[in-house]
Formats: C-alpha cells, structure tokens, sequence
C-alpha cells in the first residue's frame, strides 16, 4: 500500500445491506403506500395555511404584519420607557392593566386572523350537475344545450322576502347573509367585509373575536397615549419640556401614533358597536338593505328587536363548527372529477375521434377486401368470347376491366355501360357454368337485338345467360351491394 494513499481501500469499500428491500418471497399484491393528502393541500380558494391547516388566512398579509409592528413596537417602547417611571410615581397597577389589555388585543387579533371566518364548502361537480338538473325540472325545460341556472331564489325569514343568489364559483346558492370575498374567493357565511388589517375575512365565525379585537385596542391605544402624555407632563414639571423630550424620546414616537391611529380604532369600534346592537353587518348596512324600523317594508327579519338581545347573541352565542374540514384526508381510492363542462367536452372530441377512426378502417377493410376478391374474377378468363356474345349497351367479355384495379376503387357513374356492376353481372353468373341450370323455354327468352332470330348457337346462348340471371339473382344483389359500398 503506497504511503499517504488509502485509494486501493477506498475501492474495495463494503456498502451496507438494506434489510428492508423486499425479497423474492414477499407477496407481489403488496402495494406502494401513498401519503393521504389533507383537504387544505388542495383547498380551491385563495388562502394560506400554516402549522399543517391549523392556521387559515388570506393571501395578502402584507398589512397584517403592519398592524403586528405597530402594536408591539408601540406596546413595547410604553412598557420599556414609560411604565418604570410611572409604577414608582403613580401606582404599580399601570403595567398590570396595560399588560392585561396587551395580551387580550393579541389574542383577540391572533384569533381574527388565524381562524375559520365560515367559509361553505364548494359543491362537487356531481351536486352541481345535480342542482342545475333540478332546476331544469323546475322550469320545464327539456332542451338539451346549456342553460345556466337563475341568479336568484327566494324565501321567506319573519315574514321578509330574501333572496338567495346563486354562486357561479362555488355552484351554491348561498344562503341567507352571505356573500363571496373576491380576495379569498370563497363563500363566507354571514359575510361582514375583508379586512386587511387583520389579513383574513371577517365572517360567521370570528366575528366575535373582531369585534372584541378592535373594541379592546381601542382601550388599549387610549390607555398609552393617556399615560404617555401624563409621564411627560411629570417630567416637564421637574425639569422642562424640553428636557423631558429629551431625556424620553420614546414618549414622543408613542404619542404621535395614537394620536393619528386613535381616531380611526375608536370610530371603527362605535361603528360595529351599533351594527352589533341592530343585528347588521357592514355588507347589510353598506348596501343599505335593511332598516331598523318594524313598520317598513325592509325591516331587518334578523333582529330580535332588543339591542341587548342582540348583543347577547354576536358575542356570547355558540359558534358553529368549520364546514371545510380543512385537516380532514382525501381519500386516495377517490378520482378526482374534472371540470364538468371540460370533461363532457374532452369525451365528446374522444368519442367522435374513435367513431370516425373505427369507421374510415372499415370502409378502408372492406374495399380492400372486395377489390382483392373481384380482380381475380374480372382477370380470370372467360367462357364466351366478345366474338359469340356481344350484348347492346354492354362491354365485351374479352374487353379488360380497367375501372376495378386494385387498390384505387371507381366512383359510381350514372351510365351502365361503364361501372363495374353491370360488367360482374355479366361475368359472375358465366363463372359457374359447371353447375347445373335450368333453361329457359325459346318462348320464355326472347332474342337479343343484333342477331339473327333462326341461328340456333344465338338462340342458345341467349337461353343460357337469360337462364342464369334469373336463378342468381340474390347473388347478383349482394355483389351489386357489396361493390357499391367498396366505391363510396
């Protein structure tokens, strides 16, 4: 071994033995095991999904993350700059409070953002076919072409006439408050608005949570600026207002945004304070749908007519289950259907494909097989010569067939004297002369034109041609037929 060199062992290195491939002696109908997909992985709308679907938000965060900036960075300057100056001049209870309020806007934002908002599930292309069937029904249309459904239904809440629209994206009809976000492209379930802010729809299911969201940051962003202003006002009776400036700039970055931020939250929380009280949502009010007062033919049929009541149950009713089932499996065994419009479209384009191609094969097979069986025929040689039988308007037996080549079929002509018909109707019957006949009588044929009347061999042959037509008929039809079908 060559000093400094491990080459030769490197050559000469064992690989390790799977125990786990499989042997000639394991079963053959063992399968490959396929990882189950989650329903999130393939969730049709326009979402993000985090920690394996336990996480649901839009795809635009980008604000979302604005909003966490702006709360911690100013939640955190309060508590590092001015809380230790105001717990020992005031009162300990000031971070306590500030804190408590902190963790409850995060928690209410964090549940805003991370949740279901009531999304419906999209119908399968089997419900949709289904739903489109029974509304044809409902009309009483029979036609076969595509009709799309009506936009709209109606029924009736508390003696208020809804109406249900009909979703092309989804193939529902959305129920009775909901509407269909243009940003997630989904169906939300008592539909309130899209909110940025929180990067996430606001809808049946988290509501609640936003509302208590922004109810909160509001005290939250009163509480700072009201502390910040009052620990700078403290230090400017020590030693200035400038100096108090000075010796806290945080202060100063604090108060200038809640100042400018305080004005929109606080708005925004009296807003949805009264759409909680009256039983509305922003949608409702926006579109001015409905009015707070019974006597009007658009009351609200959702209000229970009690702004208490109505409190009661946005925020302390039960809420409803998540209808996607967004950690839930696919099933493996399950196809996944195609678009019904595309599929119907792609198996028409198929089917009319094979038809076509099954139909030129055969009428391809079938002129081949005619024209190899009639050449030999229409070559062989025949029993009269074109010198002893010579009919009017019919070609010579001896004449060669030059319309019936292999391979290149004739088109059907309206004269008889050129198709291949009337030469296999001469031909064919002369073919079989060694099988016995029956003649016809001199009276029963008469004479062909161009010969004599007297001379026997015209007056036999004429017997014998006229005796064959009249017993092969049924074959003389079929080969008709058959050398039709090879020339179209």
């Amino acid at each position: 071994m060559p000093p400094g060199g491990g080459g030769p062992m490197k050559d000469c290195e064992y690989s390790q033995i799977s125990t786990h491939s499989s042997s000639p002696m394991e079963s053959p109908h063992k399968k490959k095991k396929i990882a189950a997909r989650r329903k999130w992985e393939v969730f049709p709308g326009r979402n993000k999904f985090f920690c394996n679907g336990r996480i649901m938000m839009a795809r635009q965060t980008g604000v979302f993350y604005l909003t966490l900036v702006l709360i911690l960075v100013t939640s955190g300057l309060f508590f590092a700059f001015d809380c230790p100056y105001l717990a020992v001049k005031i009162t300990p209870a000031i971070p306590v409070v500030g804190g408590i309020l902190f963790f409850f806007v995060m928690g209410t934002l964090l549940r805003t953002s991370f949740s279901d908002p009531g999304v419906l599930p999209r119908a399968t292309p089997d419900e949709a076919a289904d739903l489109e069937r029974q509304i044809d029904i409902a009309n009483g249309t029979s036609s076969g072409g595509y009709r799309p459904p009506p936009r709209t239904k109606e029924v009736i809440i508390n003696g208020q006439t809804v109406k249900l629209k009909y979703c092309f994206t989804c193939k529902i009809f959305r129920p009775p408050r909901a509407s269909h976000c243009s940003l997630c492209d989904n169906c939300v379930e008592r539909f309130d608005h899209h909110c940025p802010w929180v990067g996430n729809c606001v809808g049946k299911r988290n509501y609640r949570f936003f509302y208590m969201f922004i109810l909160s940051l509001s005290f939250l962003t009163v509480f700072i600026f009201a502390f910040v202003i009052t620990h700078v006002i403290l230090r400017s009776q020590q030693t200035g207002f400038l100096n108090a400036l000075k010796d806290s700039p945080a202060s100063v970055l604090e108060a200038v945004v809640c100042f400018f931020s305080v004005w929109s939250i606080v708005g925004l929380s009296g807003f949805h304070t009264y759409l909680i009280s009256s039983n509305q949502t922003t949608n409702e009010d926006i579109k001015g749908s409905w009015s707070n007062k019974r006597g009007k033919e658009n009351y609200n049929p959702y209000s229970y007519g009690n702004i208490f009541t109505n409190c009661c149950v946005a925020l302390c009713g039960p809420i409803s289950p998540s209808l996607i089932d967004r950690r839930g499996y696919i099933q493996p065994d399950t196809p996944q259907p195609a678009t019904p419009s595309n599929g119907i479209a792609a198996y028409g384009a198929t089917q009319s494909q094979s038809d076509m191609c099954d139909q030129d094969q055969c009428i391809q097979s079938t002129k081949f097989v005619l024209q190899a069986a009639a050449t030999p025929l229409l070559q062989s040689e025949p029993s009269l010569t074109s010198d002893e039988l010579h009919l009017p308007g019919k070609p010579g037996l001896g004449t060669p067939c030059a319309s019936l080549t292999l391979g290149q079929p004739t088109p059907p002509s309206s004269m008889p004297n050129l198709t291949a018909e009337a030469a296999l109707t001469d031909i064919l019957p002369l073919k079989e002369e060694h099988v016995g006949h029956q003649f016809l009588t001199p009276e029963e044929a008469p004479s062909p034109p161009r010969l004599l009347a007297g001379s026997p061999l015209a007056h036999s042959r004429t017997m014998h041609v006229l005796g064959l037509a009249s017993q092969d008929s049924l074959h003389e039809d079929s080969v008709r037929g058959l050398v039709k079908l090879s020339s179209v």
